[in-house]
């Protein structure tokens, strides 16, 4: 709770691991084993016999990779839960929730509001330094992460980095970016710093990286720990990981939810703003991942 986030070396075993990898890289050509496609996906990997990336073929390697060249613009798929069955029993682990639970000290349990891959091939740019909160329009707002690395984080690859502290921050700047990956990684994050009146904040702030996680390790971070990633300065290797968002068990949407890309279509139509504090979220959609016993 002093550092705003905590690591788990080891937590998924290797063979779980190599399932996930590999069922990514099927779901990334558009095959699925569920019968709903993920939110958001790239466009599926294929390639001509010339190898280019279309075509009806599949690309070898992960995230396509060739060995020659490759597109360096980062891969994101919003819940891969829905599509993949491997992916979807991990993200709703009552073990993972329980953890979650009681390292917030939420009073009801946990509940799983989206899962995000984001995939880097070799070359991919930096990720801005932002925080999770602003972008989940619930309440009560607190939001949990939990990173699952699916590549050994050498620091080559670009591996996820936070700054220690900074969830006891206030909301002088909200922690949400229009473009998440900037040359410029953090400069919204010194500007949120200076607002804190933290001074020269490029040298006083300490950076926490997650550079010697092993494949299967897991961090977990509060919702408003400011964090970012580096370039995969890597010439062949895939830089993978999967967040898994969780929210109290009983949250509800706020108003906002309807003006949010990423939750309107969730919001009923016919329940006005009013009485959203009293729906209930869809158990299918955002699945209680564990409830604390009474």
């Amino acid at each position: 709770r002093n550092d705003g986030f905590v690591l788990f070396h080891h937590a998924l075993n290797p063979s779980l691991v190599s399932t996930l990898q590999s069922r990514l890289e099927e779901v990334l050509r558009g095959q699925y084993n569920r019968n709903s496609p993920p939110d958001k996906l790239p466009k599926p990997l294929t390639r001509t016999k010339k190898g280019k990336n279309k075509g009806n073929s599949n690309p070898p390697g992960p995230l396509g990779y060739d060995g020659k060249s490759q597109p360096t613009r980062v891969l994101q798929i919003i819940n891969i839960n829905k599509c993949d069955e491997d992916f979807r029993q991990l993200a709703i682990s009552p073990e993972i929730g329980r953890m979650v639970a009681e390292l917030a000290g939420w009073e009801h349990g946990a509940r799983l509001a989206q899962d995000q891959v984001w995939a880097k091939p070799p070359g991919a740019p930096p990720l801005v330094f932002h925080r999770d909160s602003p972008y989940f329009m619930f309440t009560p707002s607190d939001v949990i992460t939990v990173w699952i690395a699916l590549d050994d984080m050498d620091e080559e690859l670009g591996p996820l980095e936070y700054v220690r502290g900074s969830h006891k921050w206030g909301d002088g700047r909200v922690g949400s970016s229009s473009s998440f990956f900037q040359s410029e990684n953090r400069k919204l994050l010194y500007s949120a710093a200076k607002l804190e009146g933290i001074e020269n904040p490029e040298s006083t702030l300490e950076i926490v990286s997650m550079a010697g996680l092993r494949a299967g390790g897991i961090s977990i971070h509060h919702g408003k720990t400011w964090h970012g990633s580096g370039k995969n300065r890597s010439k062949d290797r895939p830089r993978r990981g999967l967040g898994l968002h969780f929210v109290p068990a009983e949250v509800k949407f706020t108003k906002d939810a309807r003006k949010s890309s990423l939750w309107r279509s969730y919001v009923p139509d016919d329940v006005s703003d009013e009485d959203l504090l009293n729906t209930e979220l869809s158990e299918e959609q955002f699945p209680l991942v564990w409830k604390r016993p009474r």
